[in-house]
């Protein structure tokens, strides 16, 4: 059975300047919250770094996702997939990045289905809360200057 979530954030920043946060792997740490210490690129996708078939490494240790890119639109659509690190399959994410007035409306809607049987809606729970979460953190980053 797979699950799916939604959440949203609003942003005063541009589109363009909330896509610049999401798509780089390295400037999670600054943004993304606790959970996520260490943000890097495992390879680069087209374009460099990180566009299609990049493989970014996010997290803090001993625990690390790995999610291959796999729409780079900027500065209106992102998505991946995990890879490895997390207990699901067929997980993809899309962010997608609308104008809202001069901010930015963030719409990020996940799907997947658990590897574990009987853990999906504790699992949807949690990225629901997580990627919320998320978002909200980047909405606010992305307004800051800098």
């Amino acid at each position: 059975m797979s699950y799916s979530y939604e959440v949203t954030a609003r942003s005063a920043a541009p589109p363009a300047r909330v896509f610049a946060l999401l798509a780089d792997a390295t400037s999670w740490p600054r943004w993304a919250g606790p959970v996520i210490g260490h943000g890097s690129w495992e390879r680069e996708g087209t374009p460099a770094p990180g566009g299609v078939g990049a493989i970014r490494k996010l997290g803090r240790a001993p625990v690390y996702a790995r999610e291959e890119i796999l729409t780079y639109e900027p500065p209106s659509h992102h998505a991946y997939t995990i890879v490895s690190g997390n207990p699901v399959r067929n997980y993809r994410a899309d962010v997608h990045l609308v104008p809202d007035g001069d901010g930015t409306r963030i719409r990020w809607r996940g799907t997947f289905d658990p590897v574990v049987p009987g853990t999906g809606g504790m699992l949807n729970a949690f990225y629901r809360k997580l990627i919320g979460s998320t978002a909200k953190r980047l909405a606010a980053y992305a307004e800051r200057d800098h």
